[in-house]
């Protein structure tokens, strides 16, 4: 394997893994949107959660979402929600990002998550499981129930597959690449394929660790995954008869 390419596949995998070493828990008190104001409307410039237009979207992850290293309105999420809003969608983008979680840890907070209500939900989660060498059987059945919870509740899903080092072997490697897809078409839900493409093993897309995106790259993540989130959202609508 090529310098180049192990330097790829490391990079997706450390970029869910830095920040906190320890499993994140959220405060029952706390606010889910941290970047939204008392009034609802996020900290962006987006609409007002007491808007019935307004579409509420969550970003929910790791350190991929939450933008580690940057200020909030230039991770991707703040990015996602400006770029809809001038294409015309009454979106408002709630970061729910925690550096260093793992599928456990974010399956613990999905009916936290729910409580934003949200319309539509970007879920990226797992590269922390690979890390560590957890069994893909638990990171499977975290996103198969987290999938199922959300779906069950009305919410429009877009999952973000994830990769690992290869030298974890290849069965494993294999059985954690598998995951995503199969979630993807079992609960017929929309998949990213590679969530970094484009931007991954690109230095000036980097911040100095080579390892988070700058906010240039979070543009190009963007770009990435516009064209998924505006079919969940097309689809979302129409459901809704909207």
């Amino acid at each position: 394997m090529s310098t180049v390419r192990f330097t790829l596949i490391l990079l997706i995998l450390l970029v869910a893994g830095c920040g906190r070493s320890a499993e994140p828990t959220p405060e029952p008190t706390a606010t889910l949107g941290a970047d939204s104001d008392e009034n609802g409307a996020s900290a962006s410039g987006g609409m007002s959660a007491d808007d019935p237009s307004t579409l509420t979207i969550v970003a929910m992850g790791d350190s991929l979402t939450d933008g580690y290293g940057l200020d909030r309105e230039d991770a991707y999420p703040a990015q996602l929600e400006q770029k809809l809003l001038a294409d015309g969608y009454p979106v408002r983008v709630v970061n729910a990002g925690i550096s260093g979680e793992t599928s456990s840890g974010a399956r613990t907070r999905t009916e936290w998550v729910l409580t934003e209500q949200p319309d539509l939900l970007i879920l990226l989660t797992g590269g922390n499981d690979g890390l560590r060498g957890i069994d893909p059987s638990v990171t499977a059945q975290n996103i198969d129930e987290m999938l199922a919870i959300f779906q069950d509740n009305g919410v429009t899903v877009i999952l973000g597959g994830m990769q690992i080092v290869q030298n974890m072997g290849a069965d494993y490697v294999e059985a954690f690449r598998a995951i995503y897809p199969a979630a993807a078409e079992k609960h017929d839900v929309l998949l990213v394929p590679f969530f970094l493409e484009g931007v991954g093993g690109v230095p000036e897309l980097n911040q100095p660790d080579q390892i988070h995106p700058t906010a240039e790259g979070y543009g190009i993540v963007v770009e990435t995954i516009y064209p998924y989130v505006v079919e969940a959202i097309n689809a979302h609508l129409a459901l809704a008869g909207r």
